[in-house]
This record gives structure tokens, C-alpha cells and sequence, in this order.
């Protein structure tokens, strides 16, 4: 018989359910799918068709946890009347709350991130985008409402509060202070600040000052044609510099070799030299770097006939 969807979610839920409580008591290694699948009520190969790995059960978790905490969120009496930084700091207590009952598992998973960050973020959680979303609309609704300055990073900011969010999460699993009242003055001061400097349109003066800073140096160097030759040739020597090795599969050796010495300044002829018996390659040195006094090289157009 099909299975409906109202069956298919109770099911997930009830494989994070059981995931959550037996990794609690016995550890993410010490517990296996067959143990979760055992403890869920399912076939040992049922649970395959909802989570592939452990791994992707936990994310599975995450996921919940942040979309529960978004519905808490949006559903909070009065919430479309309040400002930037309550609807910040209403989103972020709704998520330690979902994680409360949970700590010491939200622990492991914290332990399980730093261990093998690749497994957890090679599938980004659907959460992700509907945070980055909500975040997005509220910075658009203080935007209209004349609350902020105008914002030109709305889109990054949502990412951007995803960052914050698992560095708060971070800082609450190593507060022992009462009622965890020192992450609640972290987040308080954190967003305030954030408002703030948004209230004054400084991030967007800052992120335009650092646009016009690259766009000043980069016209500058382009004017001074030989500051940006400079920088090629030195970038190119550098490169040129590292010794090259040759693999012999023949007898299994490696072989290295020096590059060749970079041509002459057309400006600076040096006389031919005798040839001279041909020496051992050796390891290239460093590349002297040119002085403050020397003059640019002449460009090919300029020169004179003799």
C-alpha cells in the first residue's frame, strides 16, 4: 500500500526522533542506522529510503529545528509591528529554544562539525535559504518603513546571518551563566550594534568606501602602465622561479632543473659572452627585487634607431 505524505513526514520525524535520543545516550559512533531503524518501529532497509547516512540524518534535524523556529517566529502575536532588532532577536531565541531540550545532542553535532565539516556541508540544509529569506524580508520592511538607511546587501545579509546564527549557537553551548543570561546580553549587544550601524547607513558608506578605494588603485595602476607591468613581471619571475620536476618513469626517479634565466632589458645590452661548459643544474635563487630608483623600461615605440 502508498504510504501519503502525512505518513512519510510522521516517519522522518520519528527516525530524527529516535536518532536524536539513542546518539544522546550513546554517542554518534555508537549508534548505528540499524539501531536508529530499530528504534523508529521500521524495516532495517526502510530507513535508506529517508536518510542515506547518519550524517544526513542530523542535518535532518538542523533543518527541522530552523523551520520550526521560523513558523514560531512569523507566528509570534504582533510580530509584523516590530522593529529590525526584535525581529533579529525574536528569530535567534526561537532557535536556542528548539535546541534547549536538545543540548547535549546539539553538543555532539557541534563536536561532529569540527570533526568532518565536508559530510555536514556537502548538502546545504532547505532551512538555509528560507532563514536567509526571512532575514531578507525584515531588512526590506525597515527599509520601507524609513527604520534603516536604504540596504544594497539585503540578499548577503540573510547568508550572513546564518554565519551569526551558528557562532551564537556556539557561544550558548559554552555559557554556564544562569538561564544562559550572558548569550542573551551577546545577542542583545550584537544586533544593537548591527541596527545601528544600518539605523546610519554606515555599512553601506563602508562597502561604497572600499568600492572606490579598488576602483582608485586599479585606475591608478592602469594610468602608470609600468607600476602594473612591474607587478606582472615580478609575478611572472616569481612563478618562473620555482624548479620544475621531471618524472622518469623509466627507472622511478624525479629530476629537478632550474628555469632559464629571464632575457636582458632591451635598454641595458650586455656583450656576448664565450660559451662556456655546460655546469650541473642548480636550485634557482630568490628573485632580487627591483629598486625604488631604478627607471621603467622604455616601451618598444620610444626607442631610438642607431
Amino acid at each position: 500500500m502508498k504510504t501519503t505524505r502525512q505518513q512519510q513526514d510522521a516517519t522522518r520525524r520519528q527516525i530524527v526522533a529516535s536518532a536524536v535520543d539513542l546518539m544522546t545516550r550513546q554517542g554518534f559512533d555508537g549508534t548505528t542506522m540499524k539501531d536508529i531503524a530499530r528504534a523508529a518501529g521500521i524495516g532495517d532497509a526502510t530507513i535508506y529510503k529517508y536518510f542515506p547516512t547518519k550524517d544526513r540524518i542530523v542535518l535532518g534535524y538542523l533543518d527541522d529545528v530552523a523551520h520550526q523556529a521560523l513558523a514560531d517566529t512569523l507566528q509570534t502575536p504582533g510580530f509584523t509591528g516590530y522593529q529590525l532588532q526584535e525581529k533579529l532577536q525574536r528569530l535567534t531565541d526561537a532557535v536556542l529554544e528548539r535546541l534547549l531540550a536538545d543540548r547535549e545532542f546539539v553538543a555532539q553535532v557541534r563536536s561532529l562539525a569540527r570533526r568532518s565539516p565536508l559530510s555536514m556541508l556537502a548538502e546545504p540544509l532547505a532551512a538555509r535559504q528560507s532563514l536567509r529569506e526571512a532575514v531578507s524580508s525584515f531588512l526590506e520592511a525597515a527599509e520601507a518603513s524609513g527604520e534603516i538607511e536604504p540596504c544594497d546587501f539585503k540578499g548577503m545579509a540573510g547568508g550572513f546571518y546564518t554565519d551569526y546564527l551558528a557562532g551564537v549557537v556556539t557561544y550558548w553551548l559554552a555559557d554556564t551563566s544562569d538561564e544562559f543570561a550572558d548569550t542573551t546580553q551577546l545577542v542583545d549587544l550584537s544586533l544593537g550594534v548591527l541596527v545601528q550601524a544600518l539605523r546610519g547607513g554606515l555599512v553601506n558608506r563602508v562597502l561604497q568606501l572600499g568600492g572606490f578605494v579598488l576602483r582608485s588603485q586599479m585606475a591608478r595602476m592602469a594610468q602608470h602602465s609600468s607600476g602594473l607591468l612591474g607587478m606582472l613581471h615580478l609575478a611572472k619571475q616569481a612563478m618562473g622561479s620555482a624548479p620544475a620536476t621531471t618524472n622518469n618513469s623509466a627507472n622511478g626517479t624525479h629530476t629537478t632543473t632550474a628555469p632559464t634565466a629571464a632575457p636582458a632589458s632591451p635598454e641595458s645590452p650586455q656583450p656576448p659572452k664565450p660559451p662556456r661548459a655546460p655546469r650541473k643544474p642548480r636550485a634557482a635563487s630568490p628573485v632580487p627585487q627591483p629598486s625604488s630608483a631604478a627607471k621603467p623600461a622604455a616601451t618598444p615605440s620610444k626607442r631610438k634607431t642607431a
